[in-house]
């Protein structure tokens, strides 16, 4: 028996607090599929399943803040194939099963009752897809075996039914939830992806004047402390806390060094509005996106600034996968990661980008999003801003700054002209590089973006 347990999502995270499960006992998982919403200091996440198996047992009721570490549910791995057995072993009585571990159980809603005459035969994930897509699952009629409902069924549906008008979106358990607690769900303002209502979003609405929960729905477990709600200004402040905490053992135990350079984009800007002007407008690019691709290319050059500096020596990462600092809404930031960045053609990473920065805003992140960065990029030209020096944010050993493109008056094979020029700048640890290493990597960043046919 495997434990899924309550993941590290970041150098700043000691502990966070179960939103909502996606998925429930007995239902299958695969490795990577999303199973549990937690939410830390800094956004609400989607948490995926590290074992491929069943869900046997669910420990921890949401709405409770564990630390770190803290098992959440117990998965039975997938079964692996059964060795042939000799003539001699086969006379042998089988040996009694180990009795079960003792665990904490959880009371958990009850499962649908039976099938009835006309029901649809479907597993959690799908029903899950299905109430955030807003698809009627009676409507459908699977593909898999025994006309079971399958993940593809589900998505090819809510692909058809783009153009209709969607109904209610809300999650399996803020549905159930609002019926225990007596909450109309069109007044509820969901908050989660495409509106989505949430859990969270019906206990908000139940604190107003409608009835509290019934006993039975309260679930406590004695092992863990349960979460009590946090206004909004908490929720900034915590946000705040953490970010000061990280940021402070950043500047105390890295020692940063700092390069800058400034680079013309002539080259780059005519590239880009050449190719927006054959594009359609879905397709056309930002600047961000060579700025981004160009970071990503440079690192693939320099691998001494994409990893990790643990147990006092520097580990390179197996690929490239971009921090991209996003501000949030009311204020604080995160940086989650663009997977494998310089891999991506400058379309597929500019859809990425815009997706990346949606869900971040949204609270719909991807644990692996979360905790995967390599090396992390900061953008604030569109703040304005023309040079930013960051700090890195451990274990990462740089971090990479791009500033607003603006026109410079500057001197060109002895002509002096007006030119778009963007300053890159480059903060990285000491104890992994110097600064040859350093301007090695700004120097491909510079020859990247001009000549923007390789990016």
């Amino acid at each position: 028996m495997a434990e899924f347990t309550m993941p590290s999502l970041g150098a700043d995270m000691d502990e966070g607090t179960l939103v909502e499960w996606l998925v429930g006992p007995g239902a299958s998982v695969h490795k990577g599929d999303p199973v549990a919403v937690v939410e830390t200091a800094k956004s609400t996440i989607e948490v995926e399943c590290f074992e491929t198996g069943t869900m046997t047992e669910l420990l921890v009721a949401p709405g409770t803040t564990v630390p770190v570490g803290t098992p959440l549910a117990l998965i039975d791995p997938a079964e692996e194939r059964v060795p042939v057995r000799h003539a001699s072993e086969k006379s042998k009585p089988p040996e009694p099963p180990p009795p079960p571990p003792e665990t904490v159980s959880v009371p958990v809603p009850a499962p649908p009752a039976a099938r009835q005459p006309g029901s649809i035969e479907a597993g959690p994930l799908a029903r899950h897809l299905a109430e955030r897509s807003g698809v009627d699952l009676q409507a459908l009629h699977g593909s898999g075996p025994g006309g079971r409902v399958t993940r593809t069924d589900v998505e090819k549906a809510a692909a058809q039914a783009a153009a209709r008008p969607p109904r209610v979106r809300a999650t399996p358990l803020a549905r159930r939830l609002a019926a225990e607690l007596g909450v109309d769900l069109t007044m509820v303002r969901g908050t989660g992806k495409e509106s989505a209502i949430r859990a969270a979003d019906i206990r908000r609405a139940a604190l107003g004047p409608a009835a509290p929960p019934p006993p039975a729905a309260r679930v406590r477990l004695s092992a863990v402390r349960p979460s009590v709600a946090r206004p909004s200004e908490e929720r900034v402040a915590a946000m705040r806390q953490a970010i000061a905490g990280l940021m402070s053992r950043a500047n105390r135990e890295i020692p940063h060094y700092y390069l800058s350079t400034i680079v013309d984009m002539a080259a780059a800007m005519d590239w880009l509005h050449e190719h927006n002007r054959h594009s359609q407008v879905g397709d056309r690019l930002l600047p961000a996106a060579l700025l981004l691709k160009a970071a990503a290319l440079a690192a693939r050059e320099v691998p001494e600034l994409n990893g990790f500096w643990t147990d006092d020596h520097f580990t390179a990462a197996e690929g490239i996968h971009l921090g991209v600092a996003v501000s949030l809404r009311g204020g604080g930031l995160v940086a989650p990661a663009l997977h494998d960045a310089d891999t991506l053609a400058l379309p597929q990473l500019m859809a990425a980008l815009k997706d990346l920065v949606t869900r971040a805003r949204t609270g719909r992140l991807r644990g692996s999003e979360v905790s995967d960065a390599t090396l992390t990029v900061t953008n604030l030209g569109d703040q304005g801003v023309e040079t930013v020096f960051g700090v890195i944010y451990p274990p990462q050993v740089a971090l990479v700054g791009f500033g607003r493109v603006v026109d410079r008056p500057c001197a060109v094979n002895g002509l002096l002209g007006v030119r778009p020029v963007v300053t890159a700048t480059l903060s990285a640890d000491h104890r992994a590089t110097d600064g040859a290493i350093g301007a090695h990597y700004l120097t491909e960043v510079t020859h990247l973006l001009q000549n923007p046919e390789q990016l």
